[in-house]
């Protein structure tokens, strides 16, 4: 017999749940929960063992399909729960999600949370190939998160139509929750420098996180004599076929347009000393580094797209513009560089929605509302 509950949380890789949902681990340890997470170990097993967590490794390729290699996860992913056979179980991004919607249900684990945390590069791409894929992985969604006791997370409105479309589940049971929040309280707010508007972007380099678009944009308001320095925080992602190469990453750096600092652990100190932050996504979850802008008091340029759209008010926080399109961001970027008033305007009313909506202590509640239920 079990001596305490047991939460397993299941996601493709470890600096991902580390990046987003560690407290949400906390948390539960505060709770009284025993907590495992079964994923592919890069960097975090001591940070996450540090912590208390059990750390199950397991490799789950993000692109691609391999036959035998999916069965192979399948049964690793089916041992490793049925050792633990956890009271509850939380499954992040894709193939998670897919792949521990049907073990779970072959082990018949009670209480089982799937959390969307955006669909991904398969709903973005649109050649035919792409549309059969996302035909699949519908199909695959909906087998996967049918069932009793299932709950489904979402962190924007066009996820949830998403989930409610598929018919699998009881809309009562799909709840929205904008992202994994941020420390608003540990950011002291300070006016943007003076000397120079200071443009930044931060990301993962993917092709799908509007990376090109961001430094065509960057050229365009230079080429105009129009005074800003313009930075790019990130690195590629050896995982994701959308990710640029280090020949497309050299590329920008030689071109001398947008300065390239790589992966920060300091973030938050790159929005402070910004003036704008700029992400022109092709599709989001809920993005944390809006979330992060907005708590730093920083007006915000992004896509008028699923998450990032979510994640501002539009004209009070931030502007929009299209998607894959540079006309439009070179556009918007103009119209903030040369107005420090409506950027300083933006920021304040940001930093206020960050405090209102993107509190994580609220978002941690929130989360095991839906666990407790």
């Amino acid at each position: 017999m079990k001596d305490n509950k047991r939460i397993l949380f299941v996601v493709n890789v470890d600096w991902f749940f580390v990046s987003h949902f560690a407290l949400v681990a906390l948390e539960a340890i505060r709770k009284g929960y025993e907590v495992h997470i079964l994923c592919k170990i890069t960097t975090k097993k001591d940070y996450l063992e540090g912590l208390g967590i059990t750390v199950h490794n397991i490799d789950i390729p993000r692109g691609g399909i391999n036959v035998v290699h999916e069965l192979i996860i399948l049964r690793q992913m089916y041992v490793v729960m049925r050792d633990i056979f956890p009271d509850v179980v939380e499954f992040y991004t894709i193939k998670p999600v897919i792949y521990g919607g049907i073990v779970s249900r072959l082990l018949n684990i009670k209480r089982k949370i799937f959390y969307i945390t955006g669909l991904g590069y398969v709903f973005i791409n649109r050649g035919f190939v792409d549309s059969l894929k996302t035909g699949l992985y519908k199909l695959l969604y909906k087998i996967a998160i049918q069932g009793r006791n299932v709950k489904v997370i979402v962190e924007n409105s066009s996820d949830k139509r998403f989930v409610i479309e598929l018919d699998a589940v009881d809309p009562s049971k799909i709840h929205l929750i904008k992202g994994a929040g941020v420390d608003v309280y540990n950011i002291n707010y300070v006016k943007e420098r003076s000397d120079i508007v200071v443009v930044v972007m931060a990301s993962r380099l993917l092709h799908d996180k509007g990376v090109l678009e961001y430094v065509e944009a960057a050229k365009i308001i230079k080429n105009k004599g129009i005074n800003a320095e313009f930075v790019l925080y990130g690195d590629i992602d050896k995982g994701n076929p959308a990710s640029l190469s280090y020949d497309e990453i050299r590329s920008i750096k030689d071109k001398g347009v947008v300065k390239v600092f790589g992966f920060t652990n300091n973030i938050l100190n790159a929005f402070l000393d910004a003036s704008i932050v700029v992400l022109p996504s092709y599709r989001e979850g809920f993005p944390k580094v809006l979330m992060e802008a907005a708590a730093c008091g920083r007006a915000v340029i992004t896509t008028d797209v699923p998450g990032c759209r979510d994640a501002i008010q539009y004209n009070k926080t931030g502007l929009l513009c299209k998607s894959r399109d540079i006309p439009t961001l070179s556009s918007q970027l103009e119209k903030l560089i040369l107005n420090s008033k409506l950027r300083n305007d933006m920021g304040i009313k940001g930093r206020e929605m960050a405090i209102k909506e993107f509190d994580q202590n609220k978002i941690i509640k929130k989360h095991f509302k839906v666990v407790d239920q």
